[in-house]
Formats: structure tokens, sequence, C-alpha cells
């Protein structure tokens, strides 16, 4: 397939988000392995959560007034968008998609959904050992206390497989479809071709 036009190069990822991105992906990292071989007493792994919730904050208030490409609705796709850019997914050309693409941006969602559950069940488990235990939990109840451990852990588990979703698809851009789309996440600088003339790529 040939484009209409040419790829144009823009700035595409403010600083905000940039710093962000990396910084998430390093709290999430630690987080989850303090979670799975730190130290019995998770005070390390509770301060990676609080600055994950402090990140989280500042993503939702961005995902409103920040640039157009990190708004929300500028990556807010229907079942029908999803599935038209899901057709021709394995086209071996670069999208060239300006912001997150429409597979892209339901993965935003997922994992900003995921985390959000995550840090809302660490701050009210109660593994009931006396020490781990979230900050909230006293608040609603034992019972409900005893349950978020169980669904922390869940939790935990689905955050590495959409982790490696993300990744397998960074791979799967950079060696099928020529696409890199990690230096763009560190300069900013991505090529693109403005939305309508790229096709469903």
């Amino acid at each position: 397939m040939s484009w209409n036009r040419a790829p144009e190069r823009v700035k595409l990822w403010d600083p905000l988000v940039r710093g962000f991105h990396w910084l998430l992906a390093s709290l999430v990292i630690a987080a989850w392995l303090l979670g799975k071989f730190g130290p019995s007493v998770m005070t390390l792994h509770f301060w990676c959560g609080y600055a994950v919730i402090a990140l989280l904050v500042v993503r939702l208030g961005w995902g409103f007034v920040g640039p157009r490409s990190v708004r929300f609705k500028d990556f807010s796709y229907g079942p029908k968008a999803i599935a038209a850019y899901a057709k021709h997914l394995f086209r071996r050309q670069p999208s060239y998609w300006p912001g997150h693409n429409p597979l892209g941006g339901l993965s935003v969602f997922a994992m900003l959904a995921a985390l959000l559950w995550q840090v809302g069940t660490g701050l009210i488990s109660d593994p009931e050992d006396y020490i781990n235990v979230g900050p909230l939990a006293n608040d609603v109840g034992s019972e409900l206390a005893v349950k978020a451990v169980g669904w922390h852990h869940t939790g935990s588990t689905l955050i590495l497989v959409l982790v490696i979703l993300h990744v397998a698809m960074i791979l799967f851009y950079a060696f099928w479809k020529r696409e890199n789309l990690v230096k763009p996440m560190i300069d900013g600088w991505k090529l693109v071709i403005r939305r309508g003339e790229a096709g469903n790529n």
C-alpha cells in the first residue's frame, strides 16, 4: 500500500507523559518484584504503591487537560474502530498513527484500570500478620480486608500479563511493522500521518 503523503516528524509526547511512563514502569516493576521476592516486611513495596498512586492521580488529570495526544478522548475508540484497526494489524508496514492507535488506547485504559484496582486493594488489604496491613484496612472491615489480599495477588498476575503483552507488541511493531515505538517515548518525536490519511494500519 502506498501512502497518500509522506509521514511527517512531529513532537508527539510531552515531557510529563514521557517521565510518567518510565517512572511508572520502574515503580511497577519494583513493586511487583518486592511483592514476589522482597523482604517479609513490605515497607518498600508500600512506598512504591504510594508513589504509583501519586503518578496515577497526575496521569488521570493530564488525561483531561494535557496535550491532545495524551487526552483520553483522543484515544477512546469504539468496538468498530478497534476491530477495523485489528483487521489490518499484520500488514508489514508502519502504522504512522498520530498517538495511541485503537489497540494501544485500549491497552492504556486496561493498564490504568488494573493499576487502580491494584493500589485500591493494596490500601485495604490485611494479611493478618499484624505487619503488612494496608492503611485503610481498618476502615473496610476485617472480612473485606482479608478478601482484598487475594484480589491484590490476582491483580499482580493481571498486571504481569498486561506488561508482557505490552512488551510483545512493542517488539512486534519493531520487527514486523518496522516501527520504533520506544524512541518516541524517549525523545517525544514520531513519524506520523494525520488520522484519516493512514487508513487502518
